[in-house]
């Protein structure tokens, strides 16, 4: 059961998808179109589970579920990522590989394998102001509160001098 990612409770579970590349804005309605299809159909055990989603700066797809309602699943876990797995190849995006990083670089969003971000690190490219997105977040509240923070406040912190 869809709903409005901003009216879902602030425990609600997130997942975090951060693609290698920015979506088009023809890409976002399909996108958009797709995610509120799977949304709408999604189950655990023939229970419907109310979820939302945003797509946020055109490079992240944050999927959250209510789980005072009904909670995931291995099942519904799985139909998940299968549905994430068909968007990286309808649109020839990476979307699950959790060993890049992402940060801002001005208004600009960057996106980094790790080793890349411990070299920036390294030579005072990046430093601890840095904003990067803790994708490790794990409900809604930490999403607002702790998703898009100083390098210093996330697990990044560990390669910032």
């Amino acid at each position: 059961m869809l709903v409005d990612f901003d009216k879902l409770p602030e425990e609600s579970r997130v997942w975090i998808y951060q693609a290698n590349r920015s979506f088009s804005e023809e890409e976002i309605k399909a996108l958009t179109s797709k995610l509120e299809t799977f949304i709408e159909a999604w189950t655990a055990h023939g229970k419907d589970l109310q979820a939302g989603f945003k797509i946020v700066y055109k490079r992240f797809i944050v999927i959250a579920l209510n789980q005072n309602l009904n909670v995931a699943t291995g099942c519904s876990i799985d139909a998940s990522v299968h549905f994430i797995q068909q968007l990286e190849k309808d649109y020839n995006v990476d979307l699950m590989d959790k060993m890049n990083v992402s940060f801002k670089q001005g208004e600009f969003i960057a996106y980094k394998p790790l080793m890349d971000f411990k070299k920036m690190a390294k030579n005072n490219s990046v430093s601890k102001n840095t904003i990067v997105f803790n994708n490790l977040v794990t409900n809604i509240a930490e999403f607002k509160d702790n998703w898009e923070v100083p390098a210093s406040e996330s697990w990044h912190s560990r390669f910032i001098k």
